[in-house]
């Protein structure tokens, strides 16, 4: 139904040709933009009333109580239905490392709030298919869980900067809600976030759109097809420098896709975008000492190029 709509409004209420360059590219943004914010707010909605039941006290519980490899696997999977993102690194790290939440940990869980989270998944999930979701969340937890077991084996403590360990976080009281209250609670959310992310979607599908309609299929495949074996890492360094989150970045994912490139370079693309990022790098470094905050990017990104290669491997 939404593509007959986008193709009304294109090709009969504005009158362009189909297939034409500037047909395709506005008939991409317009029928992309619709079907992203249709699940967007129906799919949100859903999650944050799963998201009310854990608070930030409750999670810090949890996680404190946990060994590592358990610990890397609980926190990586509440990193997936908690609301949590790299801009909330420095209150979110003090508040677990005085809980008593292990190193290795606390990374595992703050890797896997901004790569896989319920927008990642909805978006995947309503433009590639569920495979493709599954795969991108089940690679990005692994990714999530590796690097923060790397790092809590290196003892990196002391590379952390002194005033976290001085600061005391005390234990806030949780308050139970009720369904109610839930449901307040899930439309203001849904409400904000849409607010939030809508430029990213709209700047993200616009990019996608350009890519569909105007960049050759040749150029991409030139320099980050199956066939270049640098594909990978050039993605990554590439998704680095950027700054966005799942909703700006897979509408442009989609276009790559579309124009040919391996999704395994697609993936270690938007992997480097939403978990990487230089923003993400200044928030972390009121907290960390250098040398942390250099393995920290280095093991992540390593994981992710391998995740890249091995799925173009296997795909």
């Amino acid at each position: 139904m939404l593509k007959n709509l986008a193709d009304y409004i294109v090709f009969t209420m504005i009158g362009l040709v189909p297939g034409s360059r500037s047909g395709e590219s506005l008939n991409f943004f317009i029928y992309d933009t619709l079907k992203i914010f249709l699940l967007l707010t129906t799919i949100i909605f859903v999650v944050a009333i799963i998201r009310s039941s854990f608070p930030p006290e409750r999670t810090r519980r949890i996680l404190s109580h946990k060994r590592e490899y358990i610990g890397n696997v609980m926190a990586a999977l509440l990193g997936v239905v908690t609301p949590f993102c790299s801009c909330s690194a420095v209150p979110l790290f003090i508040g677990f490392v005085e809980s008593g939440v292990p190193l290795g940990v606390t990374f595992s869980f703050l890797i896997s709030s901004p790569m896989v989270n319920e927008v990642a998944l909805i978006m995947l999930w309503g433009m590639f298919g569920w495979k493709i979701a599954l795969i991108y969340i089940g690679s990005g937890l692994l990714v999530a869980i590796f690097a923060g077991i790397v790092i809590g084996k290196l003892k990196m403590e002391r590379y952390v900067q002194d005033y976290v360990w001085e600061m005391q976080v005390g234990n806030a009281e949780i308050v139970e809600q009720s369904f109610r209250d839930k449901l307040v609670y899930a439309r203001g959310y849904t409400l904000d976030l849409l607010k939030k992310i809508w430029p990213y979607v709209v700047v993200g599908v616009g990019i996608g759109a350009f890519i569909h309609g105007y960049v050759p299929q040749d150029f991409l495949a030139r320099w980050a097809g199956r066939d270049n074996p640098f594909a990978v890492p050039i993605a990554v360094a590439l998704g680095v420098p950027l700054y966005s989150n799942a909703a700006g970045v897979i509408p442009i994912v989609h276009a790559l896709m579309e124009k040919g490139m391996a999704i395994g370079t697609v993936l270690a693309f938007m992997m480097a975008v939403t978990a990487l990022s230089l923003p993400e790098a200044i928030i972390l470094k009121n907290v960390l000492k250098n040398r942390l905050l250099a393995v920290f990017f280095g093991i992540v990104a390593t994981a992710i190029v391998c995740v890249g290669y091995l799925f173009n491997a296997i795909l």
